[in-house]
């Protein structure tokens, strides 16, 4: 490569076709080869040799290397620039391509074109010295061009004193214009500054210097006058003067710096500006403050393409965005809330009394802890509904949070950023949504939660709904502790059976019992119907649906604690009502001949409103799916009426029993539970021990009533699962029937667990167990002595229309399960106490 000229170029050189950008002596760029000739020469010439010379290639730009090997080669550039091939990276994705990063060296000319495949191989001519790029002692420029290379070093110093020098680009910049002679600095300065292709490949054709200094001298002057402007128009940060050096996005490099340092290059120093200033206006503790500090000093240092440049910047931009001061103030005025609450939900005194009490408090006293409540009741009574009406009357906003089939605790949590694809809980991205500290959560489903190899997403909930925890809640992904004391935390749930007991007692537990029939009547006229009126685009108008026609449908149409079918049905009564609407339409009239007979009008407008009653009801929604008298079923010994508890409301329940000759069996059926067979078995042993006080007999009339005869118990329906205690006493009534042959009251329904000794405890669910059997028609109602304080729960109509009948005792049970009473009952003597000797 040497001579006594001076240091030479190859006299051939390979030609890399690139339409990418403009590579000037001086300068490095990154370039992407995915075309079949600039691919065989990397594999070929780069990769293949073993001397310096093999690495030094030839690049024309503003030349398009055809897709395939069969087009014929585009007219090519006649200036190129002769590099050295510093760094070449290869890859298959997204489809097989190179990675060159390649230093230039100086100018030539094509002078042969000699081959066209594999790869181009041309006969060049070098225009420009080397040794200019590579002694350090400046070449003595003398006349008018030393006044030109003048001019241009002070605009150039002129620029430089305008940069913050703190930018490792702006210090390179530096340390280049203090080593590099004057006849070097047109190209390595347009090749730093942002210029166009255009101007670029201007510069590449000048082959003169003095030529060279007046193309780029230019570009120097505007790239000094724009800054300029800028400064006079606003206050520019440091942060934005770096943008001068940094290429185009989507330009020339997509995505890539256009200069001679490779690190550093896309970092954005204005978007960094404006993160720092969100930070510091973040209003975040002090702990969070110094994470943030420490995560943005190493952004800063760290180039855009590092995968973790990403995860970070997401990461600051999370807790920039987090509500660490902000709030919404509540709205205390207790008669606007009561007005509030009332309007959106009927029923439902408990959930109210307890907001309001919350207000009250908080007009007291500022700094309250918020309340972590939980409402348990059956599906479709209006848990979420009202606390949303909650969110609405405390002026909070609202997030609803579905935990239903949630099985992993990072759900809760957040993930670790340490893992692909890590995001923050859904606590913490709940807030980021609401954007305050204060909002209503509502816990969905709390007791559908699962568990799985990931984590017990209940035992994370722990820490959230602990009040003497959540105001340090620590999310995996944040790392930094979050203030949830001020969140207003109410969970849903249809039973309080599979929530953990850590977790439950961490919650105040509010029943949402079923709706009376009242209720649901009630709600219907002032919510559902109006509702249901919108959605199918009805006025009252023209349709009317009277209270009784209502009464019916909640009560032969559907049989549920909540009012959701009862919804659905009425929507069906609309759309009926919308047929008949629609087809009254006036539509255009066709003219019609006078010989055409006159047809009958069967679509005549009905009379507005449409009133729904028992003959339209039962030709929309079909024959009446229950029946309330229930008597019909208990025309035989052995059938009685039991109440239940399910977590979808209360529900009546028949046991029925029957005996045949045998050998004393007890036959169970109706997917019953342990709990349950244990209480069947409890019933026999108590009715053999007192046969003879209540005069019950086999089937041959011995003392004994299971001596020769076999027993069977069933509780439909056969496919629903059955467990608890509750069913003891209306075994025992069910048994006592068959085997004295007498009829159990017809209006009767009972519930109760019973002893050894005869005696009957309390159960649970009175609420929901009593409205089911107002809602079938029952009159009567034996519970145990001790569930008495349940009944005031009940909603006044209900305790006047049953007949309550608190019993201690089996005697007492069948005493009121029998009309008349039951033999033996009367007239028995007590049992003699005995006084302790110790």
């Amino acid at each position: 490569m040497a001579s006594g000229d001076g240091i030479q170029i190859p006299s051939r050189l390979p030609l890399l076709l690139t339409h990418e950008g403009v590579l000037l002596p001086g300068s490095t760029v990154r370039l992407s080869l995915d075309s079949p000739r600039n691919m065989q020469l990397v594999s070929r010439r780069l990769l293949k040799g073993t001397s310096l010379k093999s690495t030094i290639i030839g690049v024309i730009p503003n030349t398009r290397d055809p897709e395939h090997d069969t087009d014929g080669l585009p007219p090519l550039h006649r200036i190129g620039t002769a590099g050295i091939a510093v760094q070449v990276v290869g890859s298959n994705w997204p489809k097989p391509h190179y990675t060159l990063l390649i230093t230039g060296l100086c100018r030539f000319r094509v002078s042969v074109l000699l081959k066209e495949r594999p790869f181009v191989l041309a006969e060049v001519e070098q225009l420009d010295k080397l040794e200019q790029y590579t002694s350090a002692s400046s070449s003595s420029v003398e006349g008018d061009l030393g006044e030109l290379s003048q001019k241009f070093y002070q605009a150039a110093v002129q620029l430089l004193g305008m940069l913050d020098m703190s930018v490792p680009a702006v210090a390179k910049f530096r340390r280049l214009l203090d080593s590099l002679p004057r006849e070097t600095l047109p190209d390595v300065v347009a090749s730093m500054i942002r210029t166009s292709n255009k101007e670029k490949l201007q510069v590449l054709d000048a082959i003169s210097l003095e030529e060279r200094f007046q193309k780029v001298l230019p570009m120097l002057t505007r790239q000094i006058e724009g800054l300029q402007l800028l400064q006079k128009s606003r206050k520019l940060s440091p942060d934005h003067e770096k943008r001068v050096l940094t290429g185009r996005r989507g330009g020339v490099f997509p995505g890539r710096q256009f200069n001679l340092d490779e690190e550093d290059e896309d970092e954005d120093g204005d978007d960094t500006a404006a993160l720092e200033r969100k930070i510091h206006g973040s209003n975040m503790p002090e702990a969070a403050l110094r994470v943030c500090l420490k995560e943005l000093k190493r952004l800063k240092k760290m180039p855009q393409s590092m995968p973790e440049f990403a995860l970070t910047r997401n990461y600051l931009d999370l807790m920039v965005e987090l509500p660490w001061n902000q709030s919404t103030k509540d709205c205390l005025d207790i008669s606007a809330a009561r007005t509030q609450l009332d309007n959106d939900h009927y029923a439902m005194d408990k959930l109210k009394r307890r907001v309001l009490e919350y207000l009250a408090v908080r007009q007291l006293k500022t700094s309250l802890k918020g309340p972590i409540l939980c409402f348990v009741g059956p599906p479709g009574v209006g848990k979420t509904s009202v606390g949303r009406s909650i969110a609405r009357t405390l002026g909070r906003e609202f997030h609803r949070i579905a935990l239903g089939g949630v099985c992993d605790q990072s759900d809760i949590r957040g993930h670790r950023r340490t893992y692909v694809g890590s995001m923050p809980g859904r606590i913490i991205n709940g807030l980021k949504t609401v954007g305050v500290r204060n909002p209503v959560f509502l816990l969905d489903e709390v007791d559908k939660l699962g568990k799985s190899l990931q984590g017990d997403p209940a035992a994370a909930l722990l820490e959230v709904l602990d009040p003497e925890q959540n105001h340090s809640f620590t999310d995996h992904y944040l790392n930094v502790a979050f203030d949830l004391s001020q969140v207003l935390f109410i969970a849903t749930a249809n039973t309080t059976g599979t929530i953990p007991p850590a977790l439950l007692d961490r919650m105040e537990v509010l029943q949402v019992p079923g709706y009376t029939q009242e209720e649901k009547v009630e709600i219907a006229h002032r919510h559902l119907i109006p509702n249901q009126l919108e959605q199918h685009g009805l006025t009252p108008q023209q349709l009317l649906i009277p209270h009784d026609s209502t009464k019916d449908i909640v009560s032969r149409y559907t049989r549920e604690a909540g009012v959701r079918s009862l919804e659905r049905k009425i929507g069906a009564v609309c759309r009926a009502v919308a047929v008949r609407v629609a087809e009254a339409q006036k539509v255009p009239e066709t003219p019609r001949s006078e010989s055409s007979p006159p047809q009958d009008d069967k679509a005549a407008p009905p009379e507005m409103p449409i009133v729904i009653d028992h003959v339209a009801l039962k030709d929309i929604l079909g024959p009446p799916l229950f029946e309330m008298e229930v008597s019909e079923r208990l025309t035989l010994p052995g059938v009685v009426l039991g109440l239940a508890w399910t977590p979808l409301g209360g529900e009546i329940m028949f046991v029925e029993a029957s005996r045949t000759e045998g050998e004393g069996q007890l036959t169970l059926t109706g997917q019953l539970g342990d709990v349950m067979k244990e209480s069947a078995h409890l019933a026999i042993s108590w009715l053999r021990a007192n046969a003879r006080t209540y005069r019950l007999t086999n089937m041959v009339g011995g003392s004994d009533p299971l001596e020769g005869t076999d027993i069977h118990l069933h509780f439909p329906a056969g496919a629903v699962t059955k467990d608890g205690p509750s069913a003891g006493v209306t075994i025992v009534t069910c048994l006592a029937s068959l085997f004295s042959g007498r009829l159990v009251r017809s209006d009767v329904a009972m519930t109760g667990e019973i002893t050894l000794r005869g005696l009957v405890l309390p159960v649970g669910g009175i609420k929901d167990k009593v409205l089911a059997a107002h809602r079938a028609g029952v009159k009567r109602v034996i519970l145990p002595k001790r569930n008495e304080k349940d009944l005031e729960e009940l909603p006044a109509n209900v305790r006047s229309d049953l007949d309550f009948v608190l019993t201690g005792n089996l005697e007492e049970v069948l005493n009121a399960s029998f009309d008349g009473g039951f033999p033996g009952t009367s007239g028995r003597r007590s049992d003699p106490q005995l006084s302790s000797k110790l």
